[in-house]
């Protein structure tokens, strides 16, 4: 049996080890467009590559994807962070996870999952091509002819496609040419631009847990928040853009942002907490009293926002002075115009509709013979090695190969 692997990251490399693995006798070849294999194992984590995450539940893992949540439940039994994090050390690749969860090698550096990657293709005999791009795949009787141009083609008798999100709906032609249902693509992590707003020039402040929310919407992200030189990033704001992926996309990313500083939902127990902290420290300036443990910075922007003197004693901010004070701390507000990518992580939402795919095995519905797997699928997730754990879980069962 031959069988062709189209994609040479993550998912690909993945699926390949699984299908030689499980059918020895074949011959299985990755195909690569670019010259570089495996760039987004490379760059992520910032070159330490977040291998997965340490969640071990499977219903709590599912909540990290606003597509394909639902699905990889049903999976994830079957190969989960678990079984990767084995995976790679028993090949002496050892990982650890920090606070957050997040899984990097002990090297923390990328070259070691690449090598590990790289070593288990060659010790499998696996063929890699790179700059091989394939324009289009036909059905035969036998299986596939896979058209690297008009007149060069590949016969194989399986193929998994494992080529990556594509920024473009066009990009993924050749396989709504075979009948799949293609969800248009948008981006998923990114950061809010802010250019209107002078609260840039806090740049580097962070909280340590705050709330967000699209305003207008029911949406909402939760976690540290980080001011940067173009606006907001953090996991409260990359929670928002991914669950929100399209929903921002139709408002063209200008929309308005609202900040609980606090991560108190609830306004009465913000006030209780700021008339226990007059009581206390009422002969205190307003500058030298941060509530909820502020960086002081965001702590001064704050007051000069709602026009409160620095100097002022807090019993002497009356009525109007608290209602400004309790508003600001839980519903602060930015005008959002504009995205950037986070980091080299670049997401899509959407790609080849789940419908189109049996997600029993990862094979598809229309083409009998073809499987899928990574991002190519509407499959993704917020940040944190979910992505990644994604594109392990769908390579492992299309790697299985009926």
């Amino acid at each position: 049996m031959k069988i062709g692997i189209i994609g040479g990251g993550a998912a690909g490399f993945f699926s390949a080890i699984q299908a030689q693995t499980n059918h020895p006798k074949s011959t299985v070849i990755i195909l690569e467009k670019s010259n570089k294999l495996l760039a987004k194992v490379k760059v992520s984590g910032g070159g330490r590559c977040n291998v997965t995450n340490a969640c071990t539940s499977i219903a709590e893992l599912s909540k990290a994807y606003p597509r394909g949540g639902k699905q990889l439940k049903k999976l994830f039994p079957k190969f989960n962070t678990v079984h990767i994090r084995q995976w790679f050390e028993s090949r002496d690749v050892p990982l650890y996870a920090q606070d957050d969860q997040r899984v990097f090698p002990v090297s923390d550096d990328s070259q070691s999952i690449i090598d590990c990657l790289t070593g288990e293709v060659e010790k499998l005999g696996i063929t890699i091509k790179t700059g091989t791009n394939v324009q289009k795949i036909e059905k035969t009787e036998e299986g596939f002819e896979v058209f690297l141009d008009d007149v060069n083609s590949i016969f194989f008798n399986k193929i998994i496609v494992a080529s990556g999100g594509s920024p473009k709906k066009s990009g993924l032609q050749w396989l709504a040419d075979l009948g799949h249902e293609i969800i248009t693509p948008v981006p998923s992590l990114f950061t809010f631009n802010m250019p209107k707003e002078k609260v840039k020039s806090l740049m580097g402040v962070a909280v340590e847990n705050a709330t967000t929310r699209i305003q207008g919407e029911k949406l909402t992200g939760n976690g540290p928040l980080l001011i940067t030189h173009w606006g907001m990033s953090g996991p409260a704001v990359l929670v928002l853009s991914s669950f929100g992926a399209r929903l921002l996309a139709e408002k063209n990313y200008q929309f308005n942002l609202q900040v609980n500083w606090t991560n108190e939902q609830n306004q009465e127990l913000i006030r209780e907490r700021i008339k226990d902290l007059i009581s206390e420290h009422g002969q205190k300036q307003l500058q030298n009293i941060r509530p909820y443990g502020l960086p002081s910075r965001l702590w001064l922007f704050l007051l000069e926002k709602i026009q409160l003197p620095l100097d002022q004693k807090w019993d002497e901010i009356g009525k109007k002075g608290l209602h400004k004070i309790i508003e600001i701390l839980s519903n602060d507000i930015y005008e959002v115009s504009g995205k950037t990518t986070f980091k080299e992580e670049f997401v899509t939402c959407g790609g080849v509709s789940l419908n189109s795919v049996n997600m029993k095995t990862m094979e598809s519905k229309h083409v009998p013979g073809l499987y899928f797997a990574g991002e190519v699928l509407d499959i993704d997730a917020v940040t944190g090695g979910y992505n990644f754990q994604a594109a392990w879980t769908t390579g492992y069962i299309a790697g299985q190969i009926q």
